[in-house]
This record gives C-alpha cells, structure tokens and sequence, in this order.
C-alpha cells in the first residue's frame, strides 16, 4: 500500500462513517507514550500499593502470597532490578511447601534488586506451571514496576527443584518479559527451548541428582541449546552447570547464576522471534500479537530496516506486528512479506489508540508501542521440529531440597 493508497484507505473509512485516525509525529507519539504511562500509573498506584502491602496477590481466583525485601542501593535512574524466585516442593502437604518457601526467602543474596519469594498458589506436583501463575507474575511485575520503580528491562525469574521445573516452563513462554532466567535442579516435562532465543538462560544440576533423570535432562537441553545457538549465531545464550558430586542440594553452589543473570537486560525489540505457545497461551510475545492463540501454534518473524519477514506461521492467521520508532522510521514505508509475498506496503500511522492499548494490555513503559500492521499469513506448509526427548512427566516430586541456612532480612 503506498501513501496515496493509505490515504484512500482512510477516506473509504471517513464515508463509511468511521473516525479518521490522526497520525502522530515522532515527537507526539513519545508524549503520548508518556502521558499514558504516567496516568495509568497514577491511577492505579494506590490499588496496587494496597495489594503489595496485603502480601496476597489474586488473579482469577488463584491466591499468591509474597515475601519481599531488598538488597543495595538503587541504580543512578532511580529504579532497580526485581529477582522472583520460586520455591520447591509440589506434590506435597501444605505445610511441606510452606516449609520450602521459608527455604526460598534466604536462598539467593542479588547484590542489589527487589527480591520476591511468592508462595505458590496450589500444592500440587506443578504448582509453578499452571495457567493463573502466568496472570500472577505478570500482575506481580506491574505492581512492582508501578510502586517500587522496578526496572521492567532487568527482571530476573529463578527456582529451585519444583521451583526449577516452572523455570523451564514459564521461561520460553514468558521470556519477553525477563532480563535472563536460571533454573535450578528441576525437571522441564514438556517444556520445548525454542522460545528462549532471547533469553539468557542458566541450567544448574547436581552430577548425581538421578532422580526423574534430572541431570541427564539437564545435559540434553545444554546439548539442544548448543544446537540452536550454533543454527543462529549470537541467540539462546545459555549457561550449563552439572555440579560434580551434587545431589539435589547443590550447597549454594548455584548462587553462581544470579550473578551471571545480572549481566543482562531485556531485549524487548529483538531482530528475530520465535513464538512457540504452550499449553498455557499468551495473546503477545515481543512485537508480535495474535487475537487467538492456539496451543502449538508457532509463529517465527525477523525484522530489518523497514522489512517484517514473517519466516513461518500457520496460514490465515490474523496477526498484528507491533510497531515504534526504534524499531524502524515510521514516517517512511514499511514493508511485510512472507515467503517471497507481499503481505503489506506503506506508510504504518503512530496512533493513540494503540499506545493505550498495548499499555493496558501489560503495563510495560519500555514495552509500549506506538503503531501496528495487521496481516492475514499466506497458506504455507511448514512442518515444525520435532519435541525435545525428555522422560515421561512425572506423577509426584522428588523429596524437597534441604532448608537452607537462615539469612539476615534486612539489607
């Protein structure tokens, strides 16, 4: 579509009856981006304080309770990292798992950040993985980001045992809101790897830690992620520890992967995206977005200069690339093509609209964007990789971890 077709396009929606939408200049569009940021905060600051200091989060019905506290000074900007570390357990009484929580709260020390403990909303063997978990630490993020100025670009996501396992789930599938992810002797179950592509992501396991196969688990993904980064130079950065002599306990030698993980921001604009949804689907993954997502779907898209690449997708889908200008120039073409077709050419307006709607959707002010192109994907016959080989999802946990050495509170 050229500027003469887009400027039709909106004069047939002007006689159809519908508002023509004002496009934005570069320099608009940021004081929107602002202006929004700061009244959806203002508005909602005295909620969400009130939720922090209950220390029960509810999303769906699901309850959450969170331990807090806080280590170093804050950066030069005013805003700090934010650690969220899950506890072990799953499968077991409740007071087994409230025992592993207490364990969690002193386990890792981040030279500075907001660390969370939250306790798991169930006890069952996959209290990490479950659908309202995904809705709690996104809600758990907003609220820390709006009352504490947690930096959105440096949240950090770790667990042990249990804990490790919903590492291993949440983080392909939530990895465009984490800075880097460690995951400590736990099991992956299903998990596929794919969509950690631009996460940093750290595997401890202890050498004899047998039980599910953990640590051959562990090696097999060290050897899948070598695979993929060799298939995609400069993606899935990843860190692999088999602790030599180390059962299930690995005596703090882990701790290692909190400052390895410190090292990284977020990328919330990467060049390259692989979507891969779980049995727990999200509507967006970086700056793609779909209005229904399906289990398995998997969608790959690239970006340079002014060219969206969407690599793979399944056919006719309705699919919305979110756009800014650090992306590329909106005041010049934008093009979309997939396998060679042009899905879409033309000027793509910086709009109000979606600079609400994408910061309602997820209350990320570094993950607000300011335009979007929506395409129907091409009918292509893509046969997608096979699943990882991992053993059989287990029926029950391992025996929880021992508890850890009680550690000061107060920093």
């Amino acid at each position: 579509m050229t500027t003469f077709g887009l400027i039709a396009c909106w004069l047939c929606i002007a006689a159809a009856g519908a508002e023509v939408p004002k496009s934005l200049s570069r320099s608009e569009a940021t004081a929107a981006v602002d202006a929004t940021v700061k009244r959806i905060a203002d508005r909602s600051r005295a909620e969400r304080a009130a939720e922090l200091k209950s220390g029960v989060l509810t999303v769906a019905g699901a309850r959450m309770p969170i331990w807090a506290t806080q280590f170093g000074p804050k950066s030069k900007d005013g805003t700090r990292p934010l650690w969220i570390s899950m506890h072990g357990g799953g499968g077991a009484p409740a007071q087994v798992n409230d025992q592993q929580w207490d364990n969690q709260k002193h386990l890792y020390q981040p030279a500075e950040g907001v660390y969370v403990a939250p306790r798991a909303p169930s006890n069952e063997w996959n209290l990490w993985h479950q659908a309202p978990v995904d809705q709690l630490f996104e809600r758990l993020i907003e609220d820390l980001v709006i009352c504490e100025r947690v930096d959105p670009d440096r949240v950090y996501l770790m667990g042990y045992s249990a804990g490790g396992d919903g590492v291993y789930q949440l983080a392909p599938r939530m990895a465009d809101r984490f800075a880097a992810a460690a995951m400590m002797a736990g099991h992956p179950n299903d998990a596929r790897p794919e969509g950690l592509r631009n996460l940093p992501f750290a595997i401890h396991v202890g050498g004899t830690d047998g039980a599910f196969d953990r640590n051959k688990v562990a090696a097999q993904w060290g050897v899948m992620l070598d695979a993929l980064a060799q298939s995609d130079p400069g993606a899935y950065v990843h860190q692999v520890e088999v602790h030599a002599g180390k059962g299930h306990w690995m005596d703090r030698e882990d701790a290692s992967a909190v400052p390895w993980m410190a090292k990284y921001t977020r990328n919330a604009r990467p060049q390259k995206v692989v979507w891969l949804q779980d049995d727990v689907t999200h509507p967006r993954f970086y700056w793609l977005a779909v209005d229904e997502p399906k289990p398995g779907q998997r969608i790959v898209a690239t970006r340079q200069g002014q060219e969206i690449n969407i690599v793979e997708a399944p056919s006719a889908l309705a699919l919305r690339i979110l756009l800014d200008d650090a992306m590329l120039d909106l005041d010049k073409d934008v093009r979309v093509t997939q396998g060679g077709k042009e899905l879409f050419v033309g000027r793509v307006p910086r709009s109000k609209a979606v600079i609400e709607r994408t910061l309602q959707e997820r209350f990320d002010p570094k993950s607000a964007f300011t335009a979007e192109v929506k395409v129907v994907t091409a009918a292509t016959t893509v046969v997608a990789p096979a699943a990882p080989a991992t053993p059989a999802t287990p029926a029950t946990r391992a025996a929880p971890a021992p508890a850890a050495p009680a550690a000061s509170t107060t920093r």
